[in-house]
């Protein structure tokens, strides 16, 4: 979505989070756009862009290479990029904000919808607004989790503990602590091993009780530093944490549903008897602008 200003070509862009993991919002519906890591990473800049632990870009699957193969099932693809500018194949808040951007832009409603992500297809509700006009809550289908096999450490403020390997489409490192200040500075990546089991960069959550069925965490996530949520890694802290509790439900036959909380908010995730897992949280919209030309500005593919 383009405008013009003195002959050059302006972008629309829009600004919104997820239990306050923040993204910049590019709509590019006809894929014209010409987004590189470098570009990205200025956008995402909060102090030379605009801000954002990510860039969400909205196209039409049937317009973008990556996702052609699943616009039958999916109208919306999500191209995430991670605030350096790399290329990240799902962010579970993203979808929540995604979900949101369609439906302000009146091209979904309340009710389900599918989005394509690089892991896959993914099933959202996004619930009617509430009688006092809040916006309902968003239901992403998270996938299944999958957890390889092998011992893995993570080594974060100068001590070394054992993790847990959880896969949520895309890679995670989940740390029980007694206290969250015990994660030191995750703005630096904590150093995992081995290295191999997560050759490109993972995900890194420490984990305390809350409660029963209640967790808290903090998360270092790839290609980002500290943010102030992770849907995915709320999933996967879910995910350990009912293994460790004996709660898995394949073995119970009974779903499961923990509450986790984040910095920027609370989430509930449930894994159910078939091992699909559901991830509640808010979206919100918070503003739209105009870029203007620069060294941020976006431009058509050629």
């Amino acid at each position: 979505m383009t405008d013009t200003h003195h002959g050059a070509a302006l972008s629309t862009f829009l600004k919104g989070h997820g239990t306050e993991n923040d993204f910049v919002i590019v709509p590019d519906p006809d894929g014209l756009l010409d987004l590189s890591a470098a570009q990205v990473a200025r956008l995402c800049d909060r102090r030379a862009g605009i801000g954002g632990d990510g860039l969400l870009r909205v196209v039409r699957s049937a317009a973008h290479p990556e996702a052609a193969a699943l616009a039958d099932r999916a109208e919306w693809f999500m191209d995430y990029r991670n605030s350096d500018g790399s290329i990240a194949e799902m962010c579970g808040n993203g979808v929540r904000v995604f979900a949101r951007y369609l439906q302000r832009a009146g091209l979904v409603g309340a009710g389900d919808l599918a989005v394509a992500t690089r892991a896959g297809v993914r099933d959202v509700h996004i619930a009617k607004d509430g009688d006092d006009g809040a916006p309902g809550g968003i239901t992403v289908g998270m996938g299944r989790a999958v957890l390889p096999d092998g011992a893995v450490t993570v080594t974060a403020a100068a001590r070394s503990r054992p993790a847990v390997n959880v896969n949520m489409g895309n890679p995670h490192a989940v740390v029980f602590v007694d206290d969250l200040d015990e994660a030191g500075d995750l703005f630096r990546a904590p150093v995992v091993t081995p290295a191999e089991v997560y050759p490109a960069g993972t995900n890194v959550e420490f984990v305390v009780d809350r409660g029963p069925r209640h967790v808290a965490m903090r998360v270092h996530e790839r290609g980002s530093g500290e943010t102030r949520s992770c849907g995915t890694g709320a999933c996967a802290v879910m995910v350990a944490a009912a293994r460790r509790d004996g709660l898995d439900p394949a073995d119970t036959g009974r779903p499961v549903t923990y509450t986790v909380d984040v910095p920027g908010g609370r989430l509930v995730v449930t894994e159910n008897s078939d091992g699909r897992i559901e991830m509640t949280g808010p979206a919100v919209i918070v503003a739209e602008g105009v870029l203007e030309p620069g060294p941020a500005a976006l431009r058509p593919a050629r």
